[in-house]
């Protein structure tokens, strides 16, 4: 279904618009506008990857529709196009890097634009391409302008492209052209209510940016609703297609058509808890949920250790092996091995839900100059969960047809059938955050490591929402480089863990009472002795924003 593309007839006029969105809300009295970015398709000048000219580009559709921009029938004419059919209130919806410049849009203030729904949408381009200093692709933001240029800007566009080299150091060390792309840092600007929609296993566009925009819309009073699945980098049209179709068109009449229809008054978040079963919150995080620390302590082997609320003295040592993964970690929780750390609590008595933004603090030694680290909160128990690390990402797409809206020759309003794609676990990752240690003083700036010294960093993990429950475990896993989703190092670091100067800062609905309540206030391993099972790491994570 998201491989649509825009059909012209031998005029040039457009025939197909991608998706359901012109066939279903043009016969509702809205008009549809679909945008080629500057650089892109039909238009002129040069991507820049969420910088001035994406967002300018897009900006100046919005101006037009208010009537503060021209506009030509013509590239090269003079006669004017006037937006005479509409009354300027304006919404912007889109995936991945449509949503980013949503995002960006909203980000500027720009008067008349009322709502903008982001689908597993980047906040702040650095957090695609870094997470403070590691790496996450072998790759920067120049080959993904190469990739989505027309042909035409392709090439006329060489000097924008080595600015986007020369901007986007492989350093990790943040510039100013990763400030012009931060659009977190202007949440204060935003006037327009926010739709957020996250797979919160995408590993595409992270969880992180949906957590520090909600955070930062939230802090600044924007009004917003979210929906967060079990899916990875999927649109909400191929996993909850009906319920979908109807809030989006209920969201657009209250915010663009004014109608008082409640669903401002309706609870703010929808939550995948298994496939196909959601919850709702009245608001997200939910009242209610705090910070609460909690600490690791050695076990009887070494690197499987006890999860609890109380500080331990002690160490725990383990290599950076680049051939393995937070699932390679995972399956082996009560096995020593050497590398990785993990601590978990015993079996809960009661169900414990995380919601919101976690970040573990380490106090770590590395024997290199360079090191990486990595942090995952795991969920240790059988489960059924979307497939998020199989093709389709937590769905099936099969041969039937639905249709949503009016057909024209040309652009069919019918689109495939999906379903939910499961597997069965033993864990499930929740959560993940990466770092490069050298970042330790600031997370914008790497610096050599001195081995033998001991360095604290804190590691920001990606939002979730998420409830353990009763009977299952909870772990934290400290280790180096995580397969697939950071590069490693330049060397091979052996790191060693000071305990006592080690802990995961995770928010808790009920808090610390909460926790100790699922506990009994202790913190038993409960040692298995098979491989756990979940789902297979992703034989490559997919680079490009869809």
């Amino acid at each position: 279904n998201e491989s649509q593309k825009k059909t012209y007839d031998a005029q040039g006029d457009v025939v197909q618009m991608p998706l359901f969105y012109d066939n279903y809300f043009v016969p509702r009295g809205y008009a549809f506008v679909g945008v080629d970015l500057a650089g892109t398709n039909r238009s002129d000048g040069c991507v820049d990857v969420g910088g001035r000219s994406d967002i300018l580009s897009a900006k100046a559709v919005v101006d037009w529709l208010n009537g503060r921009a021209k506009a030509y029938t013509s590239r090269t004419g003079t006669t004017k196009a006037k937006a005479g059919w509409t009354n300027g209130r304006t919404g912007m919806i889109g995936k991945s890097w449509d949503g980013t410049i949503a995002n960006g849009v909203a980000a500027t203030g720009v008067e008349g634009l009322r709502t903008i729904v982001p689908i597993s949408a980047i906040s702040s381009w650095y957090d695609y391409y870094f997470q403070q200093g590691a790496p996450l692709y072998d790759s920067g933001p120049d080959w993904l302008s190469d990739y989505v240029d027309s042909p035409d800007a392709r090439a006329k566009c060489a000097a924008v492209q080595q600015k986007i080299v020369d901007g986007a150091p492989r350093t990790g060390d943040w510039t100013g052209f990763w400030t012009e792309r931060d659009y977190v840092r202007n949440a204060a600007k935003v006037k327009a209510s926010v739709f957020a929609i996250h797979g919160q296993q995408d590993l595409n566009v992270r969880m992180k940016h949906l957590g520090q925009w909600w955070d930062a819309l939230a802090k600044n009073g924007v009004e917003r609703k979210i929906w967060l699945s079990q899916t990875g980098h999927v649109d909400p049209f191929d996993f909850r297609r009906a319920a979908w179709v109807d809030t989006l068109h209920r969201w657009f009449d209250h915010e663009l058509l004014g109608y008082d229809n409640g669903i401002d008054r309706e609870p703010m978040a929808d939550i995948e808890r298994h496939p196909d079963q959601w919850v709702t919150s009245k608001v997200w995080p939910p009242r209610g949920t705090g910070t609460t620390t909690l600490r690791p302590a050695q076990g009887a082997q070494p690197g499987v250790g006890t999860l609890g609320v109380s500080r331990a003295r002690g160490t725990e040592t383990f290599t950076d092996n680049p051939a393995l993964s937070e699932t390679d970690w995972a399956a082996q929780i009560d096995t020593s091995t050497p590398d990785k750390a993990g601590f978990t609590t015993g079996a809960l008595t009661e169900d414990l839900r995380i919601s919101g933004s976690s970040k573990v603090t380490v106090t770590a030694t590395p024997t290199t100059s360079t090191a990486h680290l990595s942090a995952v909160l795991v969920d240790l128990g059988p489960n059924t969960i979307r497939d998020y690390a199989a093709s389709g990402e937590g769905i099936s797409t099969l041969t039937d047809r639905t249709c949503w809206g009016v057909s024209t020759a040309g652009d069919s309003a019918c689109f495939k059938v999906t379903q939910a794609k499961t597997a069965d676990v033993d864990y499930e990752v929740v959560s993940r955050g990466w770092a490069d240690l050298g970042t330790y003083a600031d997370p914008g700036k790497g610096v050599p490591l001195t081995p033998g010294k001991a360095y604290t960093i804190t590691l920001d993990l990606a939002a979730t929402d998420h409830v353990v429950p009763a009977g299952h475990r909870l772990a934290l896993i400290v280790a180096g480089t995580d397969k697939d989703l950071i590069d490693p190092p330049s060397t091979t670091p052996t790191l060693t863990l000071d305990l006592s100067r080690t802990k995961a800062s995770v928010p808790l609905v009920g808090g610390a009472r909460a926790f100790t309540h699922a506990t009994d206030g202790a913190a038993t391993a409960v040692p298995e002795t098979t491989e756990l099972d979940g789902v297979q790491a992703p034989r490559s994570v997919q680079r490009v924003p869809q």
